[in-house]
């Protein structure tokens, strides 16, 4: 029940982009269609699910202080967290890549739609503020797939909801001065109050 609480928080009342702000830029810049937010956004999940376990195993068993006791007691003092940043943006990197490999294999269309903001992803603050959340809260390893599934999944409802307002929006009659970037904002704090109201769900 704790892995699921903790789902649920990841998706909704913690989430990326609408509690932290984290990923903006590609939240914006690809929610214009449903379509190429659902592949930025599956992309997003598949990243998230797979590098932050990964990160956790790197981060307990080489990078942390006294983590390469394994090796011998005469490392049992070596404190490598120095590298942290490095480690872990350099798995999502090899992960990201992974993903743009199979995309251009899979969907060339999504491919070239989706353009920068596809290896973009090696460096989306979301990613890596998801692993750095992960070392600062202590989880455990299931915890920390729990937790980079439901980052990944609460990032892409967010940019697929926004997507789907935003072509709705092409047929209203929107305030001249609000038109754009303005009324994405609006809708975008608009929602990050609707999905607080999940605060206090316990199941």
């Amino acid at each position: 029940m704790d892995l699921i609480n903790l789902g649920i928080k990841a998706i909704f009342i913690e989430n990326m982009v609408l509690a932290y702000f984290l990923g903006m830029c590609s939240y914006l810049a690809v929610s214009k269609k449903v379509s190429t937010a659902v592949g930025l956004g599956s992309a997003v999940v598949f990243v998230l699910t797979i590098t932050v376990p990964i990160n956790w195993v790197l981060q307990e068993l080489v990078l942390k202080e006294g983590a390469l006791t394994w090796a011998g007691d005469q490392f049992a003092t070596i404190d490598l967290s120095f590298l942290r940043f490095i480690m872990f943006i350099a798995v999502i990197a090899a992960m990201v890549q992974l993903v743009e490999m199979v995309i251009e294999k899979v969907s060339p269309a999504l491919y070239g739609t989706l353009g920068i903001f596809l290896p973009l992803i090696a460096v989306n603050c979301a990613i890596l503020g998801s692993s750095l959340f992960m070392v600062q809260r202590d989880y455990t390893i299931g915890e920390a797939a729990v937790f980079g599934f439901g980052s990944g999944t609460g990032f892409l409802l967010a940019i697929v909801a926004l997507a789907a307002i935003r072509e709705r929006l092409k047929y209203s009659n929107v305030p001249d001065g609000l038109k754009g970037l303005g009324i994405t904002m609006l809708i975008t704090g608009l929602m990050g109050i609707a999905f607080l109201s999940f605060v206090g769900i316990s199941i």
